[in-house]
């Protein structure tokens, strides 16, 4: 089936990481013009072959507005840089400093991105925005309560105001996300054990950890107004039929 997303100038921020990376590589394949975002891992973006790879910190409102000037009039953005801090940490422990730095590299970088695309849709009047959460967002995650909320936050209140809001700008533009469960990635690496893979997958019908191209492709899917022309607003969770509860033992 046509996504009919050829020719369409798309940006992906946090083309450096796995999930941004199949991405790039997703959006290419349907004959787009992307335009690859990464902040660290700068050889790793330009080995994609983008049509143009730029460098920014998006917790910085600067270097986001900057970014948005240089990467020109988009059509889609899939807005897929994120940190998941990998060290365990209860509340109780958690301090302030780290508790910031996550909602700033989540929830602040995808605020900024969001307002910068939308900015430019205002002048184009069309467009598709995919934001990327996290079934840390849906179920919660035990130490890493910081991650899950800066999540919670980007696919609940800010994906629900935003697709009522983008409409005021273009009739038929529109805001969705996808929800990733655990995906092999760098971001992921060091913690996908043996022993976490089996504690991880007994709470998925589809008994495997993802892909990057398994997101990647909801991704695109959400972004073409072919596919998904009537759908706004909405969560598609790649994360193999994943519960919060033990399927298995």
């Amino acid at each position: 089936m046509e996504t009919g997303l050829a020719g369409k100038r798309v940006l992906v921020t946090g083309a450096s990481g796995g999930i941004g990376a199949a991405c790039v590589r997703a959006f290419m394949a349907e004959g787009c013009e992307v335009v690859a975002h990464y902040h660290h891992g700068r050889e790793r973006a330009e080995a994609l072959d983008a049509a143009l790879v730029l460098g920014a910190d998006l917790t910085v409102e600067a270097e986001a507005e900057r970014l948005f000037e240089r990467a020109g009039a988009l059509d889609v953005c899939a807005a897929v840089a994120g940190v998941w801090p990998e060290e365990d940490v209860p509340v109780w422990e958690l301090s302030l400093e780290r508790w910031e730095a996550t909602l700033r590299a989540n929830l602040t970088t995808t605020f900024l991105t969001a307002r910068g695309f939308l900015r430019g849709l205002e002048r184009s009047g069309h467009g598709s925005l995919v934001l990327v959460g996290s079934t840390a967002a849906l179920f919660g995650e035990a130490g890493h309560a910081d991650y899950a909320a800066a999540k919670s936050a980007i696919v609940g209140g800010l994906l629900l105001s935003l697709k009522n809001e983008v409409v005021r700008l273009a009739p038929r533009a529109r805001v969705n996300a996808v929800c990733p469960g655990w995906t092999h990635s760098p971001m992921t690496r060091g913690a996908l054990t043996d022993e976490t893979l089996q504690r991880v997958t007994a709470t998925m019908p589809l008994e495997k950890v993802a892909e990057p191209e398994d997101v990647a492709a909801q991704v695109v899917v959400l972004a073409s107004d072919e596919l998904s022309g009537h759908v706004t607003g909405q969560i598609v969770a790649v994360a193999g039929g994943m519960e919060g509860r033990v399927l298995r033992d």
